[in-house]
């Protein structure tokens, strides 16, 4: 009984209560058409069930719905629209909150890192879904950042709408060419769509 109030004082002096409260951080990533939203929602009607009080955001760029997450498959459930990552840190009664549910998190800038690292440690069970790679195959915005801070990531993939493989690739189609690579992350006025590909099927503009 000695031995076990001895082991007990020591952890709590290695390991405080502000260390053992810390949260955890889930991304859920893959190119567009991997069911990523579906599972982002999946997991989030899981803690409903579990009575978990939750919150749920996307970028105000995200203009599918004013209010909602959508999924392909035309699940849909209520979000709010944040111009500033900073402003989840000032939602009203943030600490009554169990898990902070962020969508589309490609589209923050890098501010949107120490927000997820001051969730984390309040003891946010924080959950993320988000492109991996942008349509020219490079590194979407923030997610390398949010990836390497991650204590789950869930890698999704697609089918390839030209071979039938795996797809891990946003082909964006622009006016029906493939897209240039010196294109802007965004366009405005364009005919555009994307298409999941594998990496044989994939193409883009020099």
């Amino acid at each position: 009984m000695k031995k076990l109030c001895v082991s007990l004082i020591l952890s709590s002096m290695i390991f405080p209560a502000t260390i053992r409260a810390f949260g955890r951080l889930e991304v859920i990533c893959g190119p567009m058409f991997a069911g990523k939203s579906e599972e982002f929602m999946r997991r989030l009607r899981r803690a409903d069930i579990a009575n978990l009080k939750m919150l749920i955001f996307k970028p105000i760029l995200d203009t599918r719905a004013d209010d909602e997450i959508t999924s392909h498959n035309g699940a849909r459930m209520k979000a709010i629209p944040l111009a500033d990552p900073q402003e989840i840190l000032n939602f009203p009664d943030l600490a009554a909150y169990d898990v902070i549910a962020i969508d589309e998190a490609q589209f923050f800038s890098t501010d949107i890192v120490p927000v997820i690292r001051t969730l984390i440690a309040m003891g946010k069970r924080v959950i993320i879904a988000g492109l991996d790679l942008d349509y020219r195959s490079e590194p979407f915005g923030p997610m390398p950042q949010i990836l390497a801070l991650a204590d789950s990531i869930t890698k999704l993939q697609a089918i390839c709408v030209m071979c039938g493989q795996d797809a891990c690739r946003s082909q964006r189609i622009i006016n029906g060419n493939p897209a240039r690579y010196d294109d802007p992350l965004i366009m405005i006025g364009a005919e555009e769509s994307y298409q999941p590909r594998c990496k044989k099927c994939y193409s883009i503009l020099s």
